[in-house]
């Protein structure tokens, strides 16, 4: 019997020489020769050769931040031989590579990163961030590559070329250099109450960087805020 069609030469897997590779736009091909990788747990699709997964411990002092900020990501190491794919609910996958150098991402929106790469679960040091009940991110620094996800195609706001503002819960992250505060809109009480415009409470930004914001406001509970599903933290909980 033979199988007719371009399937499996239109979707054939793409060879490259790079450690972080696109597969596609929401799939990641990692080259295991270059070494072990920490990825997001549950986040393997598939994998050629011979690659093991092991649950990777936070640490007591990650583990306790998670508990107490919400914020976090639930990690394994990859090791071994072979090609691994990695992928987040057909999400859009980004890459970066760091060179001594460090980014500030929603723990929902890391995919996966290069051994090398050192992360903690850091407070975001704002002026207004008590409104929001506390903001938590993690930061990435070091030299390696990074995979985070956006849902659909970011865009990549130049934080020093104007005034820059953004939902809470369309930012992915922002740079080395990118300063965060929280404004609250000026738009009076029709603002704060249901059925208001929703955008009481905005991420402003400031410094020299960039800023990744994603065409949906789906950033997950448990990403830029210590507690409550909206973007205003505990003043969103108490005006939704």
């Amino acid at each position: 019997m033979t199988i007719h069609g371009s399937l499996f030469q239109e979707f054939r897997e793409k060879e490259t020489q790079d450690p972080f590779s696109l597969q596609n736009k929401k799939l990641l091909r990692v080259d295991m020769r270059y070494g072990e990788v920490m990825a997001k747990a549950g986040s393997m699709v598939a994998y050629q050769g011979d690659v093991r997964f092991t649950k990777q411990s936070s640490g007591l002092s990650r583990m306790f931040k998670s508990a107490v900020t919400g914020e976090g990501v639930t990690l394994m190491t990859c090791t071994g031989q072979g090609d691994l794919f990695l992928a987040e609910d057909a999400t859009e996958v980004q890459i970066m590579y760091l060179q001594e150098d460090a980014i500030s991402v929603n723990g929902n929106n890391v995919l996966a990163f290069s051994s090398s790469i050192q992360w903690d679960i850091h407070r975001i040091q704002a002026r207004g961030a008590a409104m929001t009940g506390g903001l938590y991110n993690v930061s990435l620094r070091g030299t390696g590559y990074v995979a985070i996800t956006t849902k659909g195609d970011p865009v990549a706001l130049d934080v020093a070329s104007s005034p820059t503002f953004a939902d809470a819960q369309a930012v992915v992250m922002w740079t080395a250099g990118v300063h965060m505060d929280v404004r609250v809109d000026t738009g009076g009480i029709g603002s704060m109450i249901r059925g208001g415009t929703g955008e009481l409470l905005q991420m402003a930004f400031t410094g020299q960087g960039y800023v990744l914001v994603q065409p949906s406001e789906s950033v997950a509970p448990g990403g830029h805020q210590q507690q409550g599903g909206g973007s205003g933290g505990m003043l969103g909980g108490l005006l939704n």
